[in-house]
């Protein structure tokens, strides 16, 4: 099982806001985080070519969606890189508190992907869904 990684989409307003900054940073060349430090979990989060971990967004204090983490590589002034996926896969959301710096998230706490479920979420307006989460009701 992958192991991921939680982030707060800092300054994202909602999910769509969030798409559309990741479809910017894609048109300009690939999607690539930069971080001071290689997280001391790295392998567990790359895992195998297909079968590594994603980079979960929080926002306004909810996992809304995620991102495939393809690899892990070398960036500026001693940096490190975090290739990510052009995808943006929502996810059903999930409360997560905002937190500073890299968290893990194991495979089985991970929310499951809208893309299959037959609830008729993933068909919703990404807004729609972020005020629904936000009042818990979805």
């Amino acid at each position: 099982m992958a192991l991921h990684l939680t982030k707060v989409a800092f300054g994202a307003t909602g999910v769509e806001h969030l798409a559309d900054r990741i479809r910017a940073r894609v048109a300009e060349g690939g999607m690539v985080l930069t971080t001071r430090y290689l997280p001391k979990r790295h392998e567990e989060v790359a895992g195998p070519v297909g079968e590594g971990g994603s980079l979960f967004w929080i926002i306004k204090h909810q996992l809304v969606a995620r991102s495939p983490i393809l690899r892990f590589g070398e960036a500026e002034g001693g940096r490190v890189a975090i290739h990510l996926g052009p995808d943006l896969v929502l996810v059903q959301a999930q409360p997560k508190r905002a937190h500073q710096g890299w968290r893990y998230l194991e495979a089985a706490d991970a929310p499951v992907d809208l893309g299959g479920d037959t609830t008729g979420l993933a068909a919703m307006p990404p807004a729609l869904m972020g005020e629904l989460a936000a009042l818990a009701l979805i």
